[in-house]
C-alpha cells in the first residue's frame, strides 16, 4: 500500500488553521460594534427630524379642520375655551390628534402672535414652551411663512 505524500500534509493542514482565534473573534465583535453605533446615532437624528416633519403635516390637517369648521359655523373660529374639542367631530374617529412626541396641540383663538383668526402650537419633544432642535416650538403662524 502506498501513501501519497499529499494526503500526509493535510490533516497538519487542516489542524493548524480550523478556526478563529479569540483575537480575531473580538476584532470582528469590535467593528460591529463600531458600525452599529455609527448607524445608530445616524438613525436616530434622522427619526427625530422625521417626528418634526409629521407634526407639521397633521398641524396643516388640523388646519384644514379649523377652516371646514369655520366654513359650515359662517366664518367664526372656535375660542380658545371651546379648543380643538369644538371640532371632534371633524377629525377621524373623533380622536383629537396629537402631535408626534405624543403631546396635545395649543390651540388659540384670537391668535396670539400677529394677526391670525387662530393658532395652532406643538411644544415639540419636550412639550415645554421654547427650546431648540426636536424641543423647539412648532406654530402654524410660521409653517407658511415662505408661501
Amino acid at each position: 500500500m502506498r501513501v501519497h505524500p499529499v494526503s500526509l500534509l493535510r490533516p497538519a493542514a487542516r489542524r493548524a488553521r480550523v478556526g478563529m482565534t479569540l483575537v480575531e473573534i473580538m476584532v470582528v465583535i469590535a467593528i460591529i460594534g463600531i458600525l452599529m453605533t455609527v448607524l445608530g446615532v445616524a438613525v436616530a437624528a434622522r427619526f427625530k427630524d422625521a417626528q418634526v416633519s409629521t407634526t407639521k403635516i397633521q398641524m396643516n390637517a388640523i388646519e384644514e379642520q379649523v377652516m371646514m369648521y369655520s366654513t359650515k359655523h359662517k366664518g367664526k373660529y372656535p375660542s380658545t375655551s371651546e379648543g380643538l374639542a369644538a371640532m371632534k367631530k371633524y377629525f377621524p374617529n373623533e380622536e383629537i390628534p396629537k402631535d408626534s412626541f405624543d403631546n396635545d396641540f395649543l390651540y388659540f383663538s384670537p391668535g396670539t402672535h400677529g394677526n391670525h383668526d387662530y393658532e395652532i402650537i406643538s411644544l415639540g419633544a419636550d412639550g415645554k414652551e421654547g427650546g431648540t432642535d426636536e424641543n423647539a416650538d412648532i406654530n402654524s403662524w410660521e409653517l407658511h411663512k415662505s408661501e
